[in-house]
């Protein structure tokens, strides 16, 4: 009898895994001086929020609604992945969920910065995919 609430579970994780790798193919497009830094930094930290939200949902965990990468780790942390820990760095992307989508609100982002944003986003993205398999013995 096929596990019904699994196969769902895995494809709501999977979801999650396409937005993130789409926000981290236009975080990629970083050199291009056409894309404002803030668009950039905002997909970076999207990407990172989306993965992490898949990790959780295919251990199925439940989280509030946030863009809060600092709690977001502790919660992958808190279920038992891990590195979690090692990516506290990452909590530095939170200011682009929300700020970067309001000129005005904050200093604007250098190019240098969305730069940053994307080597750390690669790496949370790189090590959240790997837990993935790691569940599945292959990837959502």
């Amino acid at each position: 009898m096929p596990d019904e609430h699994g196969d769902i579970i895995q494809q709501l994780a999977a979801q999650w895994v396409r937005w993130a790798h789409a926000d981290m193919t236009v975080a990629a497009l970083v050199d291009d001086e056409r894309i404002a830094p803030e668009i950039i930094a905002f997909h970076a930290q999207q990407a990172v929020e989306k993965m992490l939200k898949a990790l959780l949902v295919r251990r199925q965990v439940d989280f509030p609604r946030t863009h809060s990468i600092g709690a977001l780790l502790a919660f992958c942390a808190e279920a038992g992945f891990g590195g979690a820990q090692e990516f506290t760095d990452a909590s530095s992307l939170t200011r682009y969920a929300v700020a970067t989508r309001y000129p005005g609100e904050e200093e604007p982002v250098t190019r240098q910065e969305a730069k940053d944003a994307v080597t750390l986003a690669a790496q949370v993205f790189v090590w959240s995919f790997t837990q993935l398999r790691e569940i599945d013995g292959t990837a959502p």
